[in-house]
C-alpha cells in the first residue's frame, strides 16, 4: 500500500542533534539545538515556573478539554506581554489572541488561516530564515519566496535592499518579520528601522507575519517587543507568533499563542471565530497543563517578578558568553568575524564558518554547529567556551 512513501530525509539541526547524542566523546560540545543551557551545560528548570507548578497541581485534579482559542486567563496575559499593558489596540478589543500549540503552532494555524482567505497571495521569508518557516507555509500551499537580509560580508544587515524589496511586493504578499533575536542570523531591525519599514507595509497593503519566538533574550521583554507593539500603534493589521518554549524553559509543554491585530472589535470577533475553526481542523483544542503554569506565573505580581529576574540572568549569562569567545578568538578571527559575536543579538551567531570548516569542528574537536555556520551561544559555558573558542580559530587558521 506504501511502497511509494520516500524516507524522510530529516531536520537538519533535530538529525545534527542525534549525531551528537551518539557521539561518545567526552568533551563534546552542542552549539546546533536552539535551546538555552545554563552554566553548568544543563536545561534550567525555573523557580517561578518550579512554584507555579506547585500551586497549579494543589488545585483541582479534573483536566477538561479547553475550549478551541485556549484558557482564558492564558490568552489574556499574552495579550499584555506581547502588545504591552497600555496597548490601545487591546483596550479597544482590536486584537484576537490564541493559545497554540508553541510557536510552530501558531505559525501553522496562521499560516492555514491566511492561506483559506489570501489564496492568491505568497510568502517573503528572510534570506536566510528558520529552516520550518519555509517548511509551514509551504505546507499550507503557500509559495514561499526570500527578500534580502543578512550580509556575509559585514555579519550585519541588508537593510536597503530588504526595504527596496519589499516596496516592490504586490499587494497583499505575507511578509515574515523576525521580531527579535533573529533565527538564525542575530542581527536585528534597529527602532529607526522598523518605523521605516511601518509606511511600506501600510502603503502597499501588505500582510505582515511576526515571529517572537525569543522575548527577553535580545534587550529586555518591552524592548524585544518593539516591533509588534510598533505595528499594532501604527494600525497595521499584522499577525503576531509567540512561544514560550526559550523565556519559560517549557520546550516540551509547547506553549504559544498567535494574535492578530484588526480594524475593529467586530473584525477581531470574527477572525477569532475563524481561528478557532481553524484549530479544530488541526488539533481540537490545546492542552491544559504549561498554559496554566505560564499564565499563574504572568498573573502572579511575586511569579512575575521572579521569572523576570531569573530570564534577566539567562540573558546575561549569553551576553556575557558572546564576550567570552571574542576574547578567546582575538588574534585569530579579526575584522567582521570576531566582532559579529558581540554585534549578534540573542541565542544565535553567524559565525561565517563555511561548511567544510563546520564539519572539521564536528570531526575533530566535537564541536557541532549547524553546517550553515550557526552556533548557539545560549550552549557556551565558563567549562566548554575556551575549547570552542580555540576549535574555531584552528579551523578558520
Amino acid at each position: 500500500m506504501f511502497e511509494k512513501v520516500t524516507a524522510y530525509p530529516g531536520d537538519p539541526i533535530l538529525s545534527l542533534n542525534e549525531d551528537f547524542q551518539r557521539d561518545p566523546r567526552s568533551g563534546k560540545v552542542n552549539l546546533s539545538i536552539g535551546i538555552y543551557f545554563d552554566d553548568n551545560g544543563k536545561l534550567p528548570v525555573m523557580e517561578a515556573v518550579q512554584q507555579a507548578v506547585q500551586q497549579v497541581l494543589a488545585g483541582p485534579g479534573a483536566r477538561p478539554y479547553l475550549p478551541m482559542s485556549g484558557l482564558a486567563d492564558y490568552r489574556s496575559a499574552v495579550q499584555s506581554l506581547v502588545f504591552g499593558s497600555s496597548c490601545e489596540a487591546q483596550k479597544a478589543g482590536r486584537i484576537a489572541t490564541l493559545q497554540t500549540l508553541g510557536g510552530s503552532g501558531a505559525l501553522k494555524v496562521g499560516s492555514d488561516f491566511l492561506k483559506r482567505y489570501f489564496p492568491d497571495s505568497q510568502v517573503w521569508i528572510s534570506d536566510p530564515s528558520w529552516e520550518n518557516h519555509r517548511v509551514l507555509f509551504e505546507g499550507s500551499g503557500f509559495k514561499v519566496n526570500t527578500y534580502p537580509y543578512y550580509d556575509s560580508n559585514t555579519g550585519g544587515l541588508r537593510f536597503d535592499e530588504m526595504l527596496a524589496a519589499i516596496e516592490g511586493l504586490p499587494a497583499r504578499s505575507i511578509v515574515l518579520l523576525h521580531a527579535c533575536c533573529h533565527n538564525p542570523t542575530g542581527v536585528d531591525l534597529n527602532h529607526e528601522q522598523w518605523q521605516a519599514l511601518v509606511p511600506v507595509l501600510r502603503e502597499r497593503n501588505l500582510i505582515a507575519f511576526v515571529d517572537m519566538a525569543y522575548q527577553g533574550f535580545g534587550d529586555g521583554l518591552d524592548e524585544d517587543a518593539y516591533a509588534p507593539r510598533l505595528l499594532a500603534d501604527a494600525g497595521i493589521t499584522c499577525l503576531v507568533a509567540n512561544s514560550f518554549s526559550k523565556n519559560f524553559s517549557l520546550y516540551g509543554e509547547r506553549c504559544g499563542g498567535l494574535s492578530v491585530v484588526c480594524a475593529d472589535k467586530d473584525e477581531a470577533q470574527r477572525v477569532l471565530g475563524q481561528l478557532t475553526c481553524t484549530v479544530r481542523a488541526n488539533y481540537s483544542n490545546p492542552p491544559t497543563h504549561g498554559a496554566s503554569v505560564v499564565a499563574r506565573v504572568l498573573n502572579t505580581p511575586a511569579l512575575r517578578s521572579l521569572w523576570e529576574s531569573e530570564l534577566g540572568a539567562m540573558r546575561e549569562r549569553i551576553l556575557a558568553m558572546r564576550h567570552a569567545i571574542h576574547k578567546g578568538l582575538q588574534g585569530h578571527v579579526h575584522g567582521p568575524a570576531l566582532e559579529r559575536y558581540l554585534s549578534q543579538r540573542g541565542m544565535f551567531t553567524y559565525t561565517g564558518l563555511s561548511a567544510e570548516q563546520v564539519d572539521r569542528l564536528r570531526a575533530q574537536y566535537g564541536v557541532y554547529v549547524l553546517r550553515s555556520g550557526r552556533m548557539c551561544v545560549a550552549g557556551l559555558n565558563k567549562n566548554n567556551v575556551g575549547v570552542v573558542a580555540s576549535a574555531v580559530a584552528a579551523v578558520q587558521s
